[in-house]
Parts: C-alpha cells; sequence; structure tokens
C-alpha cells in the first residue's frame, strides 16, 4: 500500500524541480520586469585558467520590491513574453544604495511645518 502512495508523489516533485541562478539587479526600469545579470565561473578548456563570463536575465518581478544592485534568486518559468522566461523567486540581499535612496524618499515626502 505504502508504495503506491510513493510512486504518486514521485513525479510531482520530479516535475517542480526548475533552474535556479543567483545574480544582481542591473535594471528596474520597466514595469513588473527586473533585468539580472549572472556571473559564471568557468576553467578555460587549455589553460585551466578561470574565465569569467556573464549573462543578462529578464525577471518577472510582480510586486516590483527588487531595487538596483540587490542580490535576487530567480527560478526558470513558462515563457511571459518575448524575453522574459524568469520570475523572482527571492531577495537574498538588498543593496545598500536602495536603503538609501528610500530614506531620501521619505524625507523629502515628508511635509514642511
Amino acid at each position: 500500500m505504502m508504495a503506491t502512495t510513493e510512486a504518486v508523489q514521485a513525479p510531482a516533485t520530479a516535475g517542480a524541480r526548475r533552474n535556479e541562478k543567483v545574480g544582481n539587479v542591473v535594471s528596474t526600469k520597466m514595469q513588473k520586469t527586473i533585468v539580472v545579470e549572472v556571473e559564471m565561473r568557468k576553467a578555460h578548456a587549455k589553460y585551466k585558467r578561470i574565465v569569467r563570463s556573464t549573462k543578462k536575465f529578464y525577471a518577472h518581478d510582480e510586486q516590483s520590491s527588487a531595487r538596483m544592485g540587490d542580490v535576487v534568486r530567480i527560478r526558470e518559468t513558462r515563457p511571459l513574453s518575448k524575453l522574459k522566461r524568469w520570475s523572482l523567486e527571492e531577495i537574498v540581499r538588498r543593496s545598500s544604495l536602495g536603503q538609501i535612496e528610500d530614506a531620501a524618499v521619505k524625507t523629502a515626502s515628508k511635509p514642511a511645518n
């Protein structure tokens, strides 16, 4: 009896596994979309030296919560537009620049007495 329940649950968890990447937010100028730059390091085939390469991914950010410079985790999803195939999973680390900008906006929006 136990074998049948395990067999049913195994394909569901295997299909739910999606590709994930961690990178820096380089642009938030679009509505509900962020551009994430992911850095990949790989040893050169012949010279064995570490080579750095970067690639940009467009990711869906429903609440527009990510800011420039944040380190975020994105997850592969179905195609949402011509270029968007990723969605924002979580914000790993906030950038210090974003906190300074928020403080400046709050002080500017306070009414003068």
